[in-house]
């Protein structure tokens, strides 16, 4: 199974609250180092270091040690214009999913390749985080115009392709915990925002192997996917072939399915030669 750094900050019962820093804790300097980083990471513009000292209310001369070294070791960027501090992608990097040890963006990447030729559209690899689809990867379409993602973007997983195909293969009692943990809001007019009809297209999903995006996250962007299986038949990832509505069309949706059902299924082999 696949499993991520969670870089989440953990709040107070007040939202707007920051993370409180325990003097009396064993190890201090780790509790600031992770605060920094959980701060920069709500902060993508980056920060100052007196803005995070502030922000944290810590001695700038702590913040000033402690992001010199994560600067040092590759985990932040210092802007040349405003000095701001930035988180770079190393932390994503090191957490990227693997299975029997292999890279599953590795071992994805040809198929990735071969849809995206075979459709002439951006093609995917997503895995979830948090009940988020974290974006891995992705072949960015051919076509004059196109839609894209950047890498390590989420969004949430029962409105995108690729989110509700690794949904339809949970096991029960996930699928269950989604369900109780999520609220589902609508998006566009046709998300599925409820339990009920969410659930109605998971057993659609199961039935013929692919999952379908109607522009449920964005208007006039739709989807097609597939989820990447693992050797104990969890889904550990999803593909997708997403596209202007324009042009992905409805009498499209069953050839791209299979077509990304088949690099699925080759992205599985890889996995477990």
């Amino acid at each position: 199974m696949v499993s991520f750094l969670n870089l989440e900050m953990k709040r107070t019962p007040d939202e707007s609250s920051l993370i409180l820093l325990d003097e009396q804790s064993s190890a201090p300097g780790t509790e600031r180092t992770l605060a920094i980083l959980e701060l920069l990471g709500r902060h993508r513009m980056g920060l100052s270091l007196t803005e995070i000292a502030r922000d944290l209310d810590l001695p700038v001369n702590s913040v000033f040690r402690i992001t010199g070294t994560l600067h040092a070791r590759g985990y932040l960027q210092r802007r040349e214009d405003d000095k701001r501090f930035v988180l770079t992608n190393k932390l994503f990097d090191l957490s990227r999913p693997q299975v029997r040890e292999k890279s599953l963006v590795v071992c994805a990447l040809e198929s990735l390749k071969g849809l995206r030729d075979q459709t002439g559209e951006t093609v995917q690899l997503l895995a979830g985080v948090n009940h988020k689809m974290t974006l891995l990867e992705q072949c960015i379409s051919t076509q004059p115009i196109k839609v894209s993602g950047t890498v390590g973007f989420q969004v949430p997983m029962y409105s995108c392709a690729p989110g509700k195909a690794v949904l339809a293969n949970l096991p029960p009692q996930e699928l269950e915990t989604f369900f109780a943990t999520v609220t589902l809001k609508q998006f566009t007019s046709t998300t599925l925002a409820t339990r009920e009809a969410l659930e109605a297209d998971l057993i659609k999903i199961r039935k013929r192997g692919y999952s379908l995006d109607m522009s449920e996250g964005l208007e006039g962007i739709q989807c097609v996917g597939a989820a990447v299986m693992d050797e104990y038949c969890y889904p550990v990832a999803a593909i997708t072939v997403m596209a202007p509505a324009f042009r992905l069309k409805r009498d499209q949706f069953e050839k791209v399915g299979r077509l990304c059902m088949e690099a699925a299924e080759n992205i599985h082999r890889r996995l477990l030669a």
